[in-house]
Parts: structure tokens; C-alpha cells; sequence
């Protein structure tokens, strides 16, 4: 089923553009980089401030003063002793290396910028600095994950825990660049969030946008009607699509006819509950964003 929508009042436009920070997770792997070049582009766009957070992981620093502890080679596979004076000066490179890939980033797009260093749990430390209106951007593994096959740790804790939108950033540009998919549950509080994220990716993007509204059943048209009241900021081009039975393969198949270039989702959604749907979201090879 779909509908199309109309485009552009003001008001919602104002709230889609009420500005907070750009918090971005840099620890070293390629994939924090990555998300360091998304999350200057969109500070850029915004005229926002970003911030970079470099967490000095506080289990590693008190596993290294252990005399059996031991680390392996990524390249080598070789076993050695972790020796605590070479990780204070590996984490200092890796802190230095982040301050200059920081301000290299602004530098190309303008705007401010500084770097958070903090020792401690990195979830914990994340969510210290970031507020309800931050935009918190990651990389969806980090370095000690396999690249891609899976959702990291920090990741996955961070887009259930943060009080505020995060997005979610792979390491490859997805193969088109075509429409903003979002999807919508039972929630409308949760619904309208999405929407004015959606409108802020469209805004900066001049991408169409589909509207997927997962439901158990047949909606009622009182519901469509809503939903489509609510929508008509993201314009003429906007797709209303109805799917019966959301799950993971379900959407994945829509994410494919839809030839989407990010997926916009609530961290309320029941689709987070349904078993594959982490495998789902490390599996798509476009940017996430997951709305309060």
C-alpha cells in the first residue's frame, strides 16, 4: 500500500533543526575514522559544534599491570605480555593521532572542535557527555571487532542507552544513493522523533524519502490519516508503505526495493526485540540512525 504526502510547513522545520552538539566516538579503528569524516560533514551542514571523545579503556589499562596478561598480534598472530608502560604510550599515540584526524576534519568544512580524553568504561564515559539534543556518531565496530560481522559492543550498548539520536556508520558508501527509509511502530511520540529526524537528513541531502509503518494487522484509516498529516513535511515524493508482518528479513527485502541510503529507526521499535535483528543492522551496508 502507498500514499504520497505533501511537503512543508515551518514549524516542524524549526524543530528539525534545533542544533546540539555532534559527539563522535574515535578509538583508533578505521571505522572511527570513517564516522569522524560523516560526523564533520554533518557539523559542517548544521553549523554545529563537534566534539571527539577518546576513551582510555579502563579494563585493558588494569589487565596490563597483571603479569599473565597477554595480547596478540592483529597482523602477526604472535602472543606477547602486555606491558603497561608500552600501552600508556600506545594509547597517548592514539590519542594524539585522533586530535590531528579531528582537526584535520574540521579543517575541510569549518566549524569548531575539540577532543574529550577520558579513562574509564567507554559506554559509560560516552554517556557523561551526551545530551538529549547531541547527535552521538559511531562506527559500528571498533577495533576489536571483525570488520563487519557484527555489531561491536560499544555500539550496541550505545544506540539502546543514549538519550539521544545516534548514527550509526559503516565504513563503505552504500552502492546508491536514492531514498531515506524510516520506520515507523506503534509508538507516535517515538514516530514523530523519527519523522524530524528524517526531515533533518532530507533537509542537508535532498533525498526522497519511504515511510515504512510496521504494524500486526490492517491500520486504521484514522491512523493513515494521522500519519500522513504528520508527514507531509518531507514532500510530494514521500512513500507511505504498510508492512503486516515487521521482522528482520521483511525489512531488509524493503530496504532493498526501496534502494535505501540510510534507515532511520526508533529505539522503541519492536523490531530491536525480534531475534536477527542486530545481525540485520550490521549486515546493511548503509548508515543507521536510531531515534529516542
Amino acid at each position: 500500500m502507498e500514499a504520497q504526502a505533501v511537503i512543508n510547513p515551518e514549524k516542524s522545520e524549526k524543530q528539525a533543526s534545533a542544533r546540539g552538539r555532534i559527539l563522535v566516538l574515535i578509538d583508533g579503528s578505521r571505522m572511527s575514522y570513517a564516522a569522524l569524516e560523516a560526523a564533520a560533514d554533518i557539523a559542517g551542514k548544521r553549523d554545529a559544534d563537534i566534539l571527539g571523545v577518546f576513551v582510555e579503556e579502563l579494563n585493558l589499562v588494569r589487565s596490563a599491570g597483571f603479569g599473565f596478561a597477554r595480547e596478540v598480534g592483529s597482523v602477526s598472530g604472535t602472543s606477547r605480555p602486555l606491558d603497561p608502560g608500552i600501552l600508556e604510550q600506545r594509547m597517548r599515540r592514539l590519542a594524539d593521532q585522533a586530535r590531528a584526524a579531528l582537526a584535520g576534519a574540521v579543517k575541510q568544512r569549518g566549524g569548531k572542535a575539540s577532543l574529550s580524553i577520558a579513562r574509564g568504561r567507554v559506554i559509560e564515559e560516552v554517556l557523561a557527555l551526551v545530551g538529549p539534543d547531541d547527535l552521538l556518531v559511531l562506527g559500528r565496530a571498533g577495533w576489536s571487532s571483525p570488520g563487519g560481522a557484527r555489531l561491536g559492543s560499544t555500539a550496541r550498548g550505545l544506540i539502546r542507552q543514549s538519550p539521544g539520536q545516534v548514527l550509526l556508520w559503516c565504513e563503505l558508501k552504500p552502492r546508491y544513493q536514492n531514498r531515506v527509509v524510516v520506520f515507523l511502530n506503534e509508538h507516535d511520540e517515538a514516530n514523530h522523533r523519527a519523522a524530524l529526524a528524517a526531515i533533518e537528513i532530507c533537509r542537508h541531502d535532498h533525498q526522497p524519502v519511504t515511510i515504512v509503518l510496521g504494524t500486526d494487522g490492517e491500520p486504521a484509516a484514522e491512523r493513515l490519516d494521522a500519519i500522513r498529516q504528520e508527514l507531509e513535511v518531507l514532500g510530494a515524493s514521500t512513500r507511505l508503505r504498510v508492512m503486516s508482518d515487521p521482522n528482520p528479513a521483511t525489512v531488509a527485502r524493503v530496504l532493498r526495493e526501496e534502494r535505501a541510503s540510510q534507515l532511520v529507526i526508533s529505539r522503541n521499535s519492536g523490531l530491536f526485540n525480534e531475534p536477527g535483528t542486530e545481525q540485520l543492522l550490521a549486515a546493511l551496508n548503509l548508515p543507521i540512525t536510531v531515534t529516542p
